[in-house]
C-alpha cells in the first residue's frame, strides 16, 4: 500500500512538472472526483513551484480552483443522477425513504452548505459531500456558491502554504495531510454513527 501511495505521489509530481497548469487542472478535478490523488500535498508542491518561479501564482491558482470546481460539480451530478435512482430503488431496504431524504434536504439548506464550503480541507469527507448533496436534491445555485468559495479557498490555502514554507514544504504539508486525514476519518465515523442515532429516533417517532 505504501508502495502504491508513494507512486501516486511521484506520479503527481512528473505531471505537475511535465504539463504545468493543465496537469495541475486534471489533478485536481480527478483528486477531488474521488481518485486517490494527494491533493494538499500537490497544491504545496505547485505553491513550492511558485516559490521557485517555475510557476506563475494567478494562473496556478486558476488551474486548481477550476479542476477543484470541475471534480466537486461531477460528484454533485453523480449525487444527483445515481444517487436518487439508488434511493428510491434501494432505499426501503435501509430506511430511507424519500422523507428521509427531504429532511436531510431541509437540514442541508440550513447547515450542510458550510460542510461544502469547509469540507475541502477534510480527505475523504469532502469527497462525500457533494454526493450528498446531489442526492438531496440541494439546488444547484446553493451547491454552486459554496461548494465553488470552498474550492477557491481550499486551493488558495495549499498554494500560498506552499510558497511560504519554501523548501519545507514537504515536511509542513505532509504533517498538515496526514493530520487532516484523522479529523476527516474521525467526522466520516461521527456522521455515521449520528444518522443511525437519528434513523433509530425517526423509526420510534414512526411507530
Amino acid at each position: 500500500m505504501e508502495q502504491f501511495v508513494n507512486w501516486i505521489i511521484e506520479y503527481g509530481y512528473y505531471c505537475v512538472m511535465q504539463y504545468g497548469y493543465i496537469g495541475i487542472f486534471v489533478l485536481l478535478l480527478l483528486g477531488v472526483f474521488g481518485l486517490p490523488v494527494p491533493d494538499e500535498i500537490l497544491l504545496a508542491f505547485a505553491g513550492y513551484l511558485i516559490f521557485k518561479g517555475d510557476l506563475q501564482f494567478i494562473p496556478t491558482l486558476a488551474s486548481a480552483c477550476v479542476g477543484a470546481m470541475c471534480g466537486i460539480s461531477l460528484s454533485y451530478g453523480l449525487g444527483h443522477t445515481a444517487g436518487i435512482y439508488l434511493i428510491e430503488k434501494y432505499g426501503a431496504h435501509i430506511n430511507l425513504t424519500r422523507d428521509r431524504m427531504d429532511n436531510v434536504h431541509h437540514w442541508y439548506r440550513r447547515m450542510g452548505r458550510w460542510v461544502l464550503l469547509f469540507g475541502y480541507f477534510l480527505p475523504g469527507f469532502r469527497h462525500l459531500t457533494a454526493l450528498v448533496a446531489g442526492s438531496s436534491n440541494l439546488q444547484l445555485p446553493i451547491f454552486a456558491v459554496f461548494a465553488y468559495s470552498g474550492a477557491l479557498l481550499w486551493t488558495g490555502t495549499y498554494i500560498s502554504l506552499g510558497y511560504f514554507v519554501g523548501e519545507q514544504w514537504a515536511t509542513i504539508s505532509g504533517e498538515i495531510h496526514n493530520q487532516m486525514v484523522i479529523v476527516g476519518g474521525v467526522l466520516i465515523v461521527l456522521s455515521i454513527l449520528y444518522y443511525l442515532v437519528w434513523q433509530r429516533r425517526q423509526q420510534k417517532t414512526s411507530s
